[in-house]
């Protein structure tokens, strides 16, 4: 009866299926080597190295350039998951109860690498800083909030925020575990979890329709992947990058160039406009 009870729980259903998907290959993205990888084409060597030690916000690497990046990779993980999606369609009816469940446990696998590359480009920690299989509470937590605002919920962009403002006053460079397992996030995070548990069963049931007739289904499949995967990657890197934690410090962007703070007498003298905020694109006439 118990175990029947925790099954039929949306909020356990959810735990279940987000732990399960991280456990999977290749679902967890090493954070040095993605930022080495991800910025070699845009900064120069010592900003990457800078922002691997520290962070991409205490490089100074400017938000437009965080910006390309994020899209590049939303756009990477995007046409992966989609295809996996629609080769789950193809054989159809006969394979449903097979593919249904491993291509939800891909996509939220591809849910998991996207939300890590966009919290390691806006300057959150290592989410995964342990070979431990297991997730530990503050990162199993950080990661339902990641998913409720890919989901569109007010509640976990509140609470995201809360804990990027505790950790940009702690100068953290771990998260918050007070925060995210007793203190105010945590009941957010349970009730997101519960929500997230609920919406997932739709997307099996949704999957499950896609995929009753050969070949066509894959399209279908492959086309509704497509068509959510994307707009919640977007939505998700559109709160982490206007979160203060993702705002570079110590220099300003002129036509793409750094400019140093010891080099703003010399910018004021060449008459170039002193900008509102720590960085600012002017252009050249």
């Amino acid at each position: 009866m118990v175990t029947g009870q925790v099954s039929e729980n949306p909020e356990s259903r959810f735990s279940a299926l987000l732990a399960g998907a991280a456990r999977l290959p290749g679902v967890r993205v090493d954070r040095a080597a993605y930022l080495r990888t991800a910025l070699a084409r845009h900064c120069s060597e010592d900003d990457v190295r800078r922002a691997v030690e520290e962070t991409p916000a205490a490089a100074g690497i400017p938000l437009e350039v965080l910006d390309r990046v994020a899209n590049e990779s939303i756009r990477y993980e995007t046409a992966k998951v989609s295809a996996l999606s629609a080769a789950a369609g193809i054989p159809g009816f006969i394979a449903m109860p097979a593919t249904v469940p491993a291509d939800l446990a891909q996509y939220v696998g591809h849910m998991l690498r996207v939300a890590q590359k966009l919290a390691y480009l806006y300057s959150w920690p290592d989410l995964f800083s342990t070979d431990n299989d297991d997730l530990d509470d503050a990162t199993k937590g950080v990661l339902t909030l990641f998913f409720g605002v890919m989901f569109g919920t007010q509640s976990a962009n509140a609470a995201v925020g809360k804990v990027a403002e505790a950790m940009s006053k702690q100068v953290a460079k771990k998260l918050p575990q007070k925060a995210l397992t007793q203190g105010v996030v945590y009941p957010i995070v349970k009730k997101v979890a519960g929500y997230l548990g609920v919406e997932m069963t739709k997307q099996t049931f949704a999957k499950s329709v896609s995929k009753a007739i050969p070949l066509v289904g894959a399209a279908v499949s492959g086309g509704l992947t497509f068509a959510t995967f994307r707009p919640m990657s977007r939505r998700l890197k559109t709160h982490l990058s206007g979160l203060e934690l993702a705002k570079p410090v110590g220099g300003q962007v002129i036509t793409g160039e750094v400019i140093k703070n010891e080099d703003l007498q010399a910018a004021d003298e060449a008459k170039i406009p002193k900008p509102g905020r720590e960085w600012r694109v002017v252009r050249r006439r």
